[in-house]
């Protein structure tokens, strides 16, 4: 009977261990997809500053880098007056861009970033000659002209001056919206940790496949430094442990954000990365 009595608590025991690791980690509901409706027909310059706004706080990973310092690897771009940043820099003798305006400015530093780097924001080592931002119009971020565009224009309001980007024609719009799925369906749970990878900006801040520094340090060879309790930790909880000679920059809400899938699935494949 004593031994009974032991085994259903040694067993009451563990499950209530795995229910309380359930609840820690992060989750996702099993609803349905839920679709996101754009009127086209009736979208006014206010909607596509909105729209500006949550891409830049969201699908183009802005504020992974664009921060306040001393947390920025990037200018605080939402800090400041573009119109007046962007004219500032225009005249800069190092500028060797095309731009005339602060639209065409932000719109050309997205695409060609490395055409000027702005003092003190270079890649580590490079002597501000070259630039640690991704081109947001090519994999993994891949921004269409569109939306660049309404980042632009939110860039250009939010402090109260005159967009002078465009509004998208319907047409066009149609088939942008249709290609980058906003009307259809929310983002499923990524199905591969590549895929994962690209979603939460991992590749735009991390060199996968060398030890090179970028916004952070390159995970070539993390598995053979972190074992996937430690990985898991500074995916979960970056602040925790910070690697000398980097700002602790990398967002902690994604633990909000990953499915518990994801988060494995980035767990195990960074563990197996030996270099």
């Amino acid at each position: 009977m004593n031994v009974l009595g032991k085994t259903m608590g040694f067993s009451l025991g563990l499950t209530l261990i795995f229910t309380l690791v359930t609840y820690l980690l992060p989750q996702v509901k099993g609803e349905a997809p839920v679709e996101k409706k754009v009127d086209l027909d009736s979208l006014t310059m206010d909607d596509f500053v909105a729209l500006g706004d949550e891409l830049f706080h969201g699908k183009g990973t802005c504020t992974l880098c664009h921060k306040p310092a001393p947390l920025g690897r990037a200018p605080d771009i939402e800090g400041e007056d573009m119109v007046a940043t962007a004219a500032e820099r225009l005249s800069d003798p190092r500028y060797k861009g095309v731009a005339t305006d602060a639209a065409s400015y932000i719109h050309e530093s997205m695409v060609e970033p490395g055409i000027y780097v702005v003092a003190g924001w270079g890649k580590k080592g490079s002597d501000d000659s070259e630039s640690p931002m991704p081109h947001v119009n090519k994999p993994p971020i891949q921004l269409s002209d569109m939306e660049m565009d309404a980042i632009t224009a939110w860039l250009l309001a939010k402090d109260g001056n005159e967009v002078t980007v465009a509004l998208p024609a319907v047409e066009a719009a149609a088939r942008a919206v249709e290609k980058s799925g906003v009307a259809a369906r929310s983002q499923e749970p990524a199905r591969a940790p590549e895929e994962a990878l690209s979603r939460y900006g991992c590749v735009s801040c991390h060199s996968m496949d060398s030890r090179d520094a970028l916004v952070g340090p390159g995970l070539v060879d993390v598995g053979a430094r972190l074992d996937a309790d430690e990985i898991r930790q500074s995916i979960l909880d970056p602040a925790a442990v910070i690697v000398e000679g980097f700002p602790p920059a990398m967002p902690a809400d994604f633990g909000d954000r990953m499915t518990v899938n994801e988060l494995e699935m980035i767990v195990q494949y960074l563990a197996e990365k030996k270099g």
